[in-house]
């Protein structure tokens, strides 16, 4: 399992508009690439500027290919990013796996 992860950061009077952007873009663009095991946006507020945190988990680096395109390393933004985004960050960080754990939905168990 591989997770990708990118930073960007926007005004925090946009930050919802963001967050409602990401959940027509990114998210279901990466949910519906074969091979993406889950993804996961983290928030958090500094001052004036929100900060976005976005983790997509991945079968392979194929799948993450056929999502990203040939340079896995380069970030992939979309047409209205530059309104939202204080910075294009050209970048995502990749990381294997080490060790998972989560809940159980149902019971809330580790």
């Amino acid at each position: 399992m591989i997770a990708r992860t990118w930073h960007g950061a926007v005004p925090a009077a946009k930050g919802d508009a963001y967050m409602r952007y990401l959940e027509k873009t990114g998210v279901p663009d990466s949910r519906a690439t074969p091979g993406c095991s889950g993804v996961y946006v983290l928030r958090r507020r500094e001052d004036s500027v929100e900060h976005f945190l976005f983790i997509s988990l991945w079968e392979s680096r194929e799948a993450i290919r056929a999502f990203a395109g040939k340079d896995l390393e380069k970030a992939r933004y979309y047409p209205e990013d530059p309104a939202f985004l204080l910075e294009l960050e050209p970048t995502v960080t990749h990381y294997e796996m080490a060790f998972g754990a989560a809940l159980d939905a149902q019971t809330g168990a580790k």
